[in-house]
């Protein structure tokens, strides 16, 4: 069943862990809108695949777009680093993707200065501590973090027994996304199934896999886990696979080897975000306000829950969702 929550690419290394600015998009005309983006570390296919929407986004509406990116998903200041240089230039619009709620707040401060719109995508800048350095985001475009968790915990409870216990595989400690999911999760099954466990896992596969095998050995009757993120998920199925055991695992974003493990019959499901829109969509709203026109707050994107029955048909539409679903920035560019 489809179920929408409405709640190329160019990379290049400099030296041992730095990536490149990457330059998208064929030159346009003289007074083409000039688009900064700055996103998470593309070690994650999640975030290659933002940058491809991003990229192609671009293209379509006739928007130069440069994008830089972290180097990996630990890398907050050097994030920092990359957009404090590019506030620097004469970019129309910032589109950021900020790897924690707080470490691209200073170097938006001259881009507020200059009066340019902030389009936050995927994971959020922290309002608060905006407020408190003189700004406010133009607007957010992401996921609703605790519907997508509680889309996932709902699917826990068709395929487990009630009364089962299920463990948890968090992200970084503290990661606000992560903590949302986990409590969508929690809430969809409180009540339902014991969750005996819960272990930080920072979005890594291999301290997945390792805390899961720990878990599997501690509690031999384990019917399921959910990790908060599809990395993490894949790490995880590992270590049941390797216990021999029949225990149910799911993940959280939608990345290609979770689709195709999800085809295998290995992963049970995941709860798809769509990165590609996300980044189009921010490349959209910044064509909108180039023009002048006022942002919405807050835009929820698309998510879909995939298991064995759609993940074929899945797999086929990557990296979009099949069908239509809102997009107020599309509307407002016609």
């Amino acid at each position: 069943m489809r179920v929408y929550n409405c709640l190329k690419l160019g990379t290049s290394l400099l030296g041992a862990g730095m990536l490149a600015t990457v330059v998208s998009a064929p030159a346009q005309a003289a007074d083409a809108a000039k688009v900064a983006a700055i996103v998470k570390g593309l070690d994650n296919p999640f975030f290659q695949t933002m940058q491809k929407g991003i990229e192609e986004q671009a293209k379509a509406n006739g928007v130069n777009v440069s994008v830089q990116a972290a180097a990996n998903m630990g890398d907050a200041t050097g994030q920092a680093d990359r957009l404090t240089a590019m506030a620097m230039q004469d970019f129309d619009c910032y589109l950021v993707n900020p790897i924690s709620v707080s470490n691209l707040v200073q170097a938006l401060v001259p881009v507020a200065q200059k009066k340019r719109p902030i389009v936050n995508i995927d994971s959020t800048i922290d309002p608060e501590q905006a407020k408190a350095a003189g700004f406010a985001v133009s607007t957010y475009i992401g996921t609703d973090n605790v519907a997508a968790g509680a889309l996932a915990g709902e699917e826990m409870l068709k395929l487990v027994p009630k009364g089962s216990k299920v463990a948890l595989i968090a992200g970084i400690v503290g990661d606000v996304g992560s903590n949302a999911r986990i409590k969508g999760f929690k809430q969809a099954v409180e009540g339902k199934l014991e969750v005996v466990v819960m272990v930080s896992a920072d979005w890594d596969r291999e301290k997945a896999l390792t805390a899961a095998t720990d878990i599997l050995a501690a509690h031999p009757d384990l019917a399921g886990f959910f990790a908060a993120n599809d990395i993490m998920a894949l790490g995880v199925e590992r270590a049941v696979q390797t216990s021999g055991k029949d225990v149910k695992v799911i993940g959280l974003d939608g990345i290609v080897d979770a689709l195709k493990s999800i085809a295998a019959g290995e992963l049970s499901a995941t709860v798809a975000q769509y990165p590609y829109v996300v980044g189009a969509m921010g490349v959209e709203a910044c064509a909108v306000a180039a023009k002048g026109k006022e942002l919405p707050a807050n835009v929820p994107a698309p998510v879909l829950l995939i298991n064995k029955d759609n993940a074929e048909a899945s797999l086929k539409n990557f990296p979009r969702p099949g069908g239509d679903y809102p997009d107020p920035f599309r509307e407002m560019l016609k």
